[in-house]
């Protein structure tokens, strides 16, 4: 199949160059899920899909064109190659565009590309006692359990051409807490592993996710509002981590001129102790990207590092606009480097703040305030980790924020596609009623 895939991708490009394009680049990929699915705590579905992705893209008088089919056979090829062309006619030209120039051709084998069906559900099946078991107030909304497949090659008319076979098992949980009457918000845990030597219990952050929320069913509010620390849970480390970097470190706020680090490039924008890496050859990334979209082949490279701003995450079409280097690849395999504090000893030095779980806001201004919903959240005070919280809102600036640190926790969470610790940062304000 992957020779076959890479014919296609290769004749596609052909296909747009004697249609008179300038410059091709296509993709196609196959992707084969086997997947199991409990609803309300007991088993509802195991299905198998397959899909099929053909993306064409064109440069024709410096004018880009792009267009996707979910088939790639002659005649779907032929007609998407004269919708691509029609698409480029109709844009803005722009001398920016381009596609990766031809480097050493590569094929890639990670994971386990075939699924062991019968492991799996004996997995599933083992992870719904041990919550049973050990998490009793627990309901299971739903469970996805699932391994991919995909069978991917990418081409361009410079000549280049790789190709990718990759399998990895997903878990997805969304659960809630129980207890009478009384009800936690709900949550949602996930974790991506290349094969199935470990318990899924013992992945991830999923055993600490399901015991915070069976302390949340029942809650308090705070009091008012007062300026204290935040401390963010791993996964939320990535959400509001990750928001701030696409606003102020991607083609969204570069390119619009209102990222406050525009030109803050070499420079301090964060706390010391900050690296923040953009890491898919990582060996705890399970099945990290290869190729970016823009058909090189990825690296690891480091947007923060010890609190400077070393690079920006932008495709190559904003470097080129912008006079930048582009982004060495294009995925969300955040790694935040680790402190020299354990998550309790930080808890410990901490007068009045909040640990947050879960953040339901927007994304940060373009100066970078923020505020929204603090979900799935404790209350910290006198050193400790008090009662859940009712939603509460807390706001602050983010730029401000990574100044702002207090610490960062030793322990990180590898749930396969990041590596995240706890961070605490003061100054955020905290409101309740």
């Amino acid at each position: 199949m992957l020779e076959e895939l890479k014919n296609t991708a290769k004749n596609a490009v052909g296909v747009l160059m004697n249609k008179g394009a300038d410059k091709a680049s296509v993709s196609v990929s196959e992707t084969v899920t086997h997947e199991f699915n409990v609803d309300g705590g007991e088993f509802s579905l195991f299905r198998t899909l397959f899909d099929k992705k053909l993306v064409m893209e064109c440069i024709k008088d410096s004018r880009k064109g792009t267009v996707s089919q979910n088939s790639f056979d002659d005649e779907t090829v032929a007609s998407a190659a004269d919708s691509c062309i029609e698409s480029a006619a109709s844009s803005m030209p722009d001398e920016s565009w381009d596609f990766a120039p031809l480097g050493e051709n590569e094929d890639f084998v990670l994971g386990e590309v075939k699924p062991d069906t019968e492991k799996l559900f004996s997995r599933c099946r083992e992870l719904m006692d041990d919550v049973k078991i050990r998490f009793p107030r627990i309901m299971m909304e739903q469970m996805i359990v699932s391994h991919k497949e995909i069978t991917s090659a990418r081409a361009n008319s410079n000549g280049v051409l790789f190709s990718t076979h990759k399998g990895s098992y997903e878990v997805m949980l969304m659960f809630s807490g129980h207890d009478g009457d009384k009800a936690s918000s709900f949550f949602v845990s996930a974790v991506t592993c290349a094969n199935l030597d470990t318990p899924f219990i013992e992945l991830g952050s999923l055993a600490k996710d399901l015991a915070n929320v069976e302390k949340q069913i029942e809650t308090v509010s705070v009091e008012g509002k007062f300026e204290g620390t935040m401390v963010l849970m791993p996964s939320c480390t990535g959400e509001l981590i990750g928001g701030l970097i696409m606003s102020f470190a991607s083609d969204q706020g570069l390119l619009a001129g209102t990222s406050p680090w525009k030109d803050s490039l070499g420079e301090t924008v964060a706390d010391e102790r900050v690296t923040i890496s953009l890491a898919p050859l990582d060996d705890r990334i399970v099945c990290g990207e290869r190729i970016t979209g823009e058909d090189f082949r990825a690296e690891n490279f480091d947007i923060i590092k010890d609190g400077r701003l070393n690079a920006f995450a932008v495709s190559l079409y904003s470097a080129n606009k912008l006079g930048l280097k582009r982004g060495l690849n294009d995925s969300q395999n955040m790694i935040i480097a680790s402190g020299d504090r354990s998550i309790d000893e930080i808890v410990a030095s901490i007068d009045r703040g909040i640990i947050v779980g879960r953040f339901s806001g927007g994304q940060p201004s373009s100066n970078g305030d923020f505020s929204g919903v603090a979900k799935n959240s404790f209350i910290i005070e006198n050193g400790k980790i008090g009662p859940a919280l009712s939603e509460t809102m807390i706001s602050g600036n983010m730029a401000a924020m990574l100044k702002n640190l207090r610490a960062i926790s030793k322990e990180q969470v590898a749930d396969g596609s990041t590596v995240l610790p706890y961070m605490a940062f003061d100054g955020i304000t905290i409101s309740g009623k």
